[in-house]
């Protein structure tokens, strides 16, 4: 059986729905995962872990135009085809801070795979065309998709605001793709709980 998250078109999310949905993952423990060792940075298992936790990536650490790959494995999780930037187009704006994510070198197109599985990931997505979140198992079978309906940039005529909230909440979760087809898409704020 799949279990399917889809943004409903009659009702679009707004900043205060996504604080809402954060509020309630019933989450009692939250890191800020850096990019950069820290030398008082405590050491960090997730197999130990007993009570439900989430990890926000905090992109500040990394450098504009880096390609973004195992910076965060010891937090849990890899990415493939990422590269950190600091938007000069005013229709990609950042959530917070100054750094987001995006696809590339192959545009349209970003992974992230877990080392152990989570259950839920979410992100704050700003498009300029339809993007789909998809969670897939250990075996690269779909567990669940999400998507963004349609074109959100700053400054357009898009009824969807730009940095809105994607997310699926589904156990098992090893890896997830954002695809965009033919065009361009920023993530910031990329969280997963364990």
């Amino acid at each position: 059986m799949v279990k399917q998250a889809t943004l409903q078109l009659n009702k679009l999310p707004t900043i205060e729905d996504a604080k809402f949905a954060l509020d309630n993952l019933n989450i009692q423990n939250e890191i800020k995962a850096s990019a950069r060792r820290s030398q008082v940075e405590p050491v960090f298992d997730a197999t130990r872990l007993t009570v439900p936790t989430c990890i926000c990536l905090d992109l500040e650490d990394l450098k504009c135009f880096e390609a973004v790959e195992r910076q965060y494995e010891r937090w849990g999780v890899i990415f493939h085809n990422s590269l950190a930037i600091q938007p000069s187009n005013p229709a990609f704006p950042t959530y917070s801070g100054l750094i987001v994510l995006m696809g590339a070198p192959k545009s349209g197109f970003l992974e992230a795979t877990f080392l152990r599985p989570v259950n839920s990931v979410s992100a704050f997505v700003t498009s300029s065309q339809r993007l789909v979140l998809s969670a897939y198992d250990r075996d690269r079978q779909l567990l669940a998709q999400t998507a963004l309906p349609g074109s959100n940039l700053a400054n357009s005529d898009s009824p969807i605001s730009p940095n809105t909230l994607l997310s699926i909440n589904v156990n098992n979760i090893h890896s997830v793709t954002f695809c965009t087809f033919d065009g361009q898409f920023t993530l910031d704020n990329f969280r997963f709980c364990l």
